[in-house]
């Protein structure tokens, strides 16, 4: 059984659609089972809950936060990443955006068509992934292909402003303030 805590009368209640979920899903492996000629079995009903337990955490694991950004920005070495969270702030107003929500797009990144991208389509006129991290990553693929030769901070604004953004010149500046009044650079 699953249960979840109920803040408003302070009381631990049944989660019924966790409870629906893994019926559900009990069911389904063993129709699927028979129809296929297989017995699943499971050694006990512990088992059963832990296999539940992984997917939970799994889901856990692709929610996303601002902390596990910077997180995933250290780990993947990229560059300026004081930079590209502030792009991520902009382009999604604070991982608010539509874009964000349904396409799981941290940059506002169209579908990549002459270089390697982790985009699954296009939805709402942008590139869409399968979570968060995959638009990390390639927006990873964006800065080793097209920023590999900048040298400097203020090369990688000004190369920004001529290719990246579609409000001109003011991409920059904006970036700066975010980066300024967000103070991005002491999380790196």
């Amino acid at each position: 059984m699953f249960y979840k805590f109920d803040q408003d009368f302070l009381i631990w209640k049944k989660d019924k659609r966790k409870n629906r979920v893994a019926i559900t899903l009990a069911v389904t492996l063993a129709l699927g089972s028979f129809i296929t000629g297989r017995y699943v079995k499971f050694k006990s009903l512990e088992d059963f809950e832990k296999e539940i337990l992984i997917l939970d955490l799994q889901k856990e694991r692709n929610k996303f936060s601002q902390e596990k950004l910077v997180y995933e920005l250290k780990r993947l070495n990229v560059k300026y990443p004081h930079i590209v969270m502030a792009q991520s702030i902009l382009e999604t107003g604070h991982w608010k955006s539509q874009v964000f929500k349904a396409n799981h797009n941290l940059f506002g990144m169209k579908q990549a068509n002459i270089r390697i991208n982790t985009a699954k389509g296009t939805n709402l006129n942008h590139a869409y992934y399968e979570n968060w991290q995959e638009s990390l990553y390639d927006y990873a693929f964006y800065q080793c292909r097209y920023m590999s030769g900048v040298r400097n901070e203020e090369d990688y604004f000004l190369a920004l402003d001529a290719s990246y953004a579609e409000v001109g010149g003011n991409y920059s500046k904006m970036l700066k303030q975010i980066i300024e009044k967000e103070h991005l650079k002491d999380l790196f």
